[in-house]
């Protein structure tokens, strides 16, 4: 009875091991199970965050313009000749007499200082002068009858020549007072300030009892600034494939939006005659008339040369382009993937499209509405194309 109930007693543990083993196994294939589960869902997220940080774009190829009878290019206008007025001498702003607007001629008067420091210098500088004038005759009346008692044979020779170095230090004396009396009255002469050239002032930088320093040294030491503005030169950068059309002589006409259904007509004056190669433009330097003053520096103009343009010709939305401290900038998408940032020449404007003159390519895309934060060699997913009609 009692082996029995040991036997009854052993297979109950057995079973209690058994039971607790299958508890463990399933224990244990959960956990593994949870783990993959949990594993498996940051893959999928890391993935998805992965693709999340690769911006989405879309692309458009630049539109193609048909050939044009004429090179239409953005210039601005310059000066023929400006210059600012500095002072040559120290002192205070005594009148002025031209503002800014007004029209001079070559030598009219602009302003006086006063200058009462070099006045006094003058003084004593011609004082000295006088001084010394009257030692040299001193000298020289003492030389020449030095010389005479010599002949008599009154006096030493060393004597006479001492008489006659004192006077050839006396006409030493004089000739340097002179000149440091020409030199103050140049400097007096520099209180009035005159035009170096006709023109108008375009600016006035001083006023009625202003601290005037010589020099162009310091702050606001700009008096005026005289501009010749006829002829008016007018600066274009043409693009390089234009470069060939562009010669010396060549007729031109600009618009300005100042004047509209204008045309004011130049001719080309001279070229750098090399290639920037940083923006593959032809520097060239425009001259038109402008007797009547009508044609202001600093203007921008639509400058139309009369030549045939066969070059493919691109415009692009205003939307597509980055325009940043370095240039305007269009963002384009390679093959790969990456983004590229491309210099580009800008042409006329029309309104919600620009003319691109260069730094593109027809078969490139490029990304429309890009971010500001876009980066070179940054990787993107394109989405679509947009179209660009």
């Amino acid at each position: 009875m009692a082996y029995e109930t040991d036997v009854v007693a052993n297979t109950q543990k057995k079973h209690s091991y058994i039971l607790l083993l299958v508890l463990g196994v399933l224990l244990i294939a959960g956990a593994a199970v949870a783990l993959v589960i949990r594993l498996g869902e940051r893959r999928a997220l890391a993935k998805e965050t992965e693709v999340l940080a690769v911006p989405s774009v879309i692309v458009i190829q630049p539109k193609v313009a048909p050939p044009q009878e004429e090179l239409v290019l953005p210039s601005s206008l310059e000066a023929y000749t400006e210059s600012p007025i500095y002072a040559r001498t120290s002192g205070y702003l005594q009148h002025w007499y031209k503002d800014i607007g007004s029209h001079v001629q070559k030598g009219q008067l602009l302003a006086d200082i006063e200058t009462p420091e070099i006045d006094q210098e003058l003084m004593q500088a011609r004082a000295a002068r006088n001084q010394a004038e009257a030692q040299l005759d001193l000298a020289k009346t003492s030389a020449q009858r030095w010389d005479t008692l010599r002949k008599m044979d009154a006096v030493a020779q060393q004597e006479t020549d001492e008489k006659s170095s004192g006077y050839a230090q006396a006409q030493a004396s004089l000739a340097s007072s002179t000149a440091n009396v020409r030199r103050l009255e140049q400097l007096e002469s520099f209180k009035h300030i005159y035009a170096p050239f006709s023109g108008v002032i375009t600016k006035r930088n001083t006023d009625i009892g202003a601290l005037i320093n010589a020099g162009n040294s310091g702050t606001n030491q700009e008096l005026f600034v005289v501009a010749q503005i006829d002829p008016i030169r007018v600066y274009v950068d043409v693009p390089e494939i234009y470069a060939p059309s562009v010669r010396d002589h060549l007729n031109a006409t600009i618009e300005l939006p100042a004047f509209p259904g204008r045309r004011f007509t130049g001719r080309v004056a001279r070229s750098a005659d090399a290639i920037d190669p940083s923006t593959r433009t032809l520097r060239t330097e425009i001259d038109v008339p402008n007797r009547d003053g009508e044609l202001f520096p600093g203007s921008y103009a639509q400058l139309h040369f009369g030549v045939h343009v066969a070059a493919v010709r691109l415009s692009v939305p205003v939307n597509a382009l980055l325009f940043r401290a370095e240039g305007p900038r269009a963002a384009v998408v390679s093959s790969d993937g990456k983004v590229h940032l491309k210099a580009v020449v800008i042409g006329r404007d029309y309104g919600n499209d620009v003319e691109i003159l260069g730094g593109l390519d027809p078969s490139e895309n490029i990304i429309l509405n890009p971010s500001d934060s876009l980066e070179e060699g940054q990787t993107v997913h394109v989405t679509k194309e947009g179209g660009h009609s």
